[in-house]
């Protein structure tokens, strides 16, 4: 009978524990996905899609389920933009490694220029560690030439937290060259970035045409209608609005409503990234962008940087992204950037 009634303490510990696991990291090799829930609703999965040419996290949504994130091309939602197909949720890559294009690679290059992008191939998840508030996932990826070689060995590690009904990504990636120099040429599109549903574009009904590195141009149409569109970006040094673009700053936010909620995105850059304070690719279509590699653009030819790996070395970059369901004030986001930049890498 002792033995029973400790078998059944133990079992009713157990249940409670695992009752208690608020924050889970669902793993399908078959998806391609892990899965990020916190109390069984899903926050953000990371995934590696064959047709996106890059790992991603997508979805991304509030504590409470509203989605910031474009569906398009994956999830197409009615009224959403359908431009830059290469914007797949939450990203890190960029426009020119070695002359070849990360940035822009999806399925609209045509196969007779595919030589010129490259590919980051999901290599394996290494660890997974769940928490009541937390989670850490880490992650191995190669960045690939065309003819199939490693240019660099990326190993990103993802602190997923819940506090205060925020969802914080937190995202440190380290790149490690093999046996030949690797160059970020200094140039506009990158380096991580999210692509964010029409509700929290900038309000704007202008068209506009964007040209890659390559020749290829993708047309942003002229939008029949501003309603439900709210969004504002906010930055560091004293920026609004459309304003925001190519300027320095420690961290940018983008506050607007969705489904009458109102929603902050921020993202922080940390001390000890190149460059930083960064600059920020936002745009009002809904790119919100940090670049620390590309310099000439955004100062006018002031500042240029082509930032060299040599063979065989690292370089780290770290980055918070904050999704909440209220407004964040600037006074509260300083604080919280002071904060994250005092964590160790």
């Amino acid at each position: 009978m002792k033995n029973v009634s400790l078998l059944i303490v133990l079992l009713m510990i157990s249940v409670a524990s695992i009752a208690q696991k608020k924050m889970q990291l669902v793993e399908s090799k078959e998806k391609k996905r892990v899965d990020v829930l916190w109390n069984g609703r899903l926050l953000t999965s990371y995934r590696y899609d064959d047709s996106v040419f890059k790992p991603f996290l997508f979805p991304v949504n509030t504590v409470h389920g509203k989605t910031v994130t474009r569906g398009w091309p994956l999830e197409p939602r009615s009224g959403e933009r359908t431009d830059h197909p290469h914007h797949t949720g939450v990203w890190m890559n960029y426009e020119s490694v070695n002359g070849l294009d990360f940035w822009n690679n999806s399925t609209a290059i045509p196969a007779d220029k595919k030589n010129l992008y490259g590919t980051i191939r999901h290599d394996a998840v290494v660890k997974k560690i769940e928490s009541n508030n937390s989670a850490t996932l880490q992650v191995k990826a190669s960045w690939l030439h065309p003819d199939g070689h490693v240019l660099l060995k990326e190993e990103t590690t993802f602190h997923f937290t819940v506090t205060n009904n925020q969802f914080i990504i937190d995202r440190k990636t380290v790149f490690t060259s093999l046996n030949e120099p690797v160059v970020f040429k200094d140039v506009k599109d990158g380096f991580y970035a999210i692509r964010v549903a029409r509700e929290l574009e900038l309000p704007s009904t202008e068209a506009g045409n964007f040209t890659d590195a390559h020749g290829n141009v993708t047309n942003v149409p002229k939008m029949v209608s501003n309603e439900d569109v709210t969004g504002n970006y906010i930055s560091s040094a004293g920026r609004t609005g459309d304003s925001v673009w190519g300027t320095k700053g420690t961290w940018v936010m983008l506050q607007g409503k969705k489904d009458v909620t109102d929603i902050t995105i921020a993202m922080v850059d940390h001390p000890t990234n190149i460059g930083y304070p960064s600059y920020w690719h936002a745009r009002g279509y809904g790119l919100f962008a940090v670049n620390p590699l590309g310099k000439k653009i955004f100062s006018n030819g002031k500042e240029e940087l082509n930032f060299t790996l040599k063979p065989n070395t690292s370089v780290s970059f770290t980055y918070s992204l904050i999704i909440a369901e209220r407004k964040i004030s600037e006074k509260e986001m300083n604080k919280m950037a002071d904060e994250f930049a005092k964590k160790k890498e």
